[in-house]
């Protein structure tokens, strides 16, 4: 494990309910999908959509541009 980082523990868990409290997406609300300890992040369903390019595979040979959750800082949410 890297030096300087702790596991911290956080006030919410997957499954929760929570609403944003600071940032671009202020005010949504959402369930938590994914907790991550060791960065202080958690991934909410439909907050913080950033757009991914997938090179081209034999199931998908154009490749496409996927829309999904990213991680924000637990900081940011509150339960609701």
């Amino acid at each position: 494990m890297k030096t300087g980082i702790k596991k911290v523990k956080l006030h919410v868990r997957k499954n929760d309910t929570v609403v944003v409290i600071s940032g671009n997406d202020k005010g949504k609300s959402g369930k938590i999908l994914k907790v991550y300890p060791l960065k202080t992040r958690v991934i909410v369903e439909g907050v913080n959509i950033r757009k991914r390019h997938t090179r081209p595979t034999q199931s998908n040979p154009q490749g496409a541009i996927i829309e999904r959750e990213f991680p924000i800082h637990a900081s940011n949410v509150k339960k609701s």
